[in-house]
């Protein structure tokens, strides 16, 4: 297992436990819950891929110098 799957790994819940924290409540229509599951499940994805990407990357400039 290469370390960029590790870091989505532990990221991921990380995100989606900070998700927590918002209410978004207001901003969807009534009785559309689905939806809005499906919503927060992709943009918790989305700030895992950039989190981890941000990381791996930094990961990897600082072993060049």
């Amino acid at each position: 297992m290469n370390v960029k799957s590790i870091i989505y790994i532990l990221i991921t819940p990380f995100v989606i436990y900070c998700m927590d924290s918002l209410n978004l409540n207001h901003v969807f229509k009534k009785n559309k819950i689905a939806q809005a599951r499906i919503l927060y499940l992709l943009v918790g994805l989305a700030l895992s891929y950039l989190v981890v990407n941000f990381i791996y990357d930094f990961y990897e400039v600082s072993q060049i110098i």
